[in-house]
């Protein structure tokens, strides 16, 4: 139905307008290729060409974060704190956000059956005389992976780099952390690690496959990448995308909630459409081999409950629950800076969390992860 309260000037957001009991029931993994696109070339801008004084200055250090600094690296807006180093990423930085990253973490360690990718263990291996193996977490959030991988590799030398600086009490010694904004460049990292992580980062990266090409030059030779991104869409119960527009308010909500979030995030420069590519960006790199596309269906909105449902199928719609219900509160900014009317954000997040309360109509979102070895010299 057609609202009047999305009329001009709040209709920019219709550019999109055109287009059991065992774990295994909860989330499943299938493969289908992508289809494929263009990339673009490198740019040789790196932060420190923007603002060194925000990097640390060796591995065994971690910026202090003072109150002038405190000022200087985020801002207030409709009641969180976001960055102040990107005008791309627009999701919160503040104690509310982290801590929802860290229970998210834990749900993933679930989902992907373990906190690493198979190679993980063989690439970190303190197997080479000479050699520190190095691992670069990028856009790390709460740091809860890079914290892990210098925790179970003490031998290795962990990376991680975000928006905002780490400030864990339990910082492992072997992890630095870097204020850095991927979309400068990788240039000064090229050739210094064995693994690159990333995670849920495309909402605050403008250009997804020349990131690819960077993370490529950023490995040494039989090196691993490993990236997991959503596709910012919402599917049903049959796993079929749900296609909605922004021009009209209505349910489904959290269909159409996120169809807002994506259109919000790509007209401040987010590369919403990474998650589809990801497979044949890799698979069509030179310098990659050996890609493992794998592919996990999420209920942002369980099926109802079941009699015979598991105490495992619960505690998971649990931890799901937690995690959708703070991620509706951590895109408020973004949707409220995008121009969007108060009361409709009010409107869709809170007839999306009945939808989440009654689960009457279940939902999906996908989750699409690849990850492949840097080929060898012959």
């Amino acid at each position: 139905m057609f609202n009047p309260r999305l009329a001009r000037p709040f209709d920019i957001l219709s550019l999109m307008d055109a287009d059991s009991d065992s774990e295994s029931d909860v989330f499943s993994m299938v493969s289908g290729p992508p289809p494929s696109v263009g990339g673009s070339m490198a740019s040789s801008a790196t932060s420190y060409d923007v603002d060194p004084s925000l990097r640390s200055a060796s591995p065994m250090s971690v910026l202090s974060v003072t109150e002038s600094m405190q000022a200087h690296i985020y801002r207030q807006e409709y009641g969180r704190g976001l960055n102040n180093y990107s005008d791309v990423y627009r999701l919160p930085a503040d104690e509310e956000e982290l801590e929802r990253l860290d229970k998210q973490h834990s749900m993933f360690v679930d989902i992907m059956g373990g906190k690493y990718v198979p190679p993980m263990a063989s690439v970190m291996a303190d197997d080479l005389p000479g050699e520190t193996k190095a691992c670069l977490d990028l856009g790390c959030g709460s740091g809860s992976w890079i914290m892990d991988v210098a925790r179970d590799f003490p031998h290795c030398s962990a990376v991680a780099v975000d928006l905002i600086p780490m400030q864990s009490p339990t910082m492992p010694p072997n992890l630095r952390s870097e204020v850095d904004d991927v979309n400068l460049g990788l240039e000064h990292f090229y050739g210094d690690f064995n693994v690159v992580h990333a995670r849920l980062i495309s909402s605050g990266i403008k250009d997804y496959h020349l990131l690819i090409d960077q993370i490529a030059h950023v490995l040494r030779p039989g090196g691993l990448i490993d990236v997991s991104e959503f596709d910012f869409h919402i599917y049903d119960k049959d796993h079929r995308r749900i296609e909605l527009g922004t021009h009209e308010i209505g349910p489904p909500w959290w269909a159409r909630w996120m169809t807002f979030m994506a259109v919000a995030i790509r007209n401040i420069g987010g590369d919403i459409d990474a998650a589809t590519h990801l497979r044949d960006w890799i698979s069509s790199n030179s310098l990659f081999e050996d890609v493992v596309y794998r592919e996990f269906w999420l209920p942002v909105v369980p099926p109802p409950r079941m009699a015979n449902d598991s105490e495992f199928i619960e505690r998971f719609y649990a931890k799901m629950k937690e995690d959708v219900s703070a991620f509706i509160r951590s895109g408020r900014p973004l949707l409220l800076g995008s121009g969007l009317p108060e009361d409709i954000v009010n409107e869709m997040e809170g007839k999306a969390m009945q939808e989440l309360e009654e689960r009457q109509s279940p939902m999906f979102t996908r989750l699409q992860c690849v990850y492949a070895r840097k080929k060898m010299p012959r």
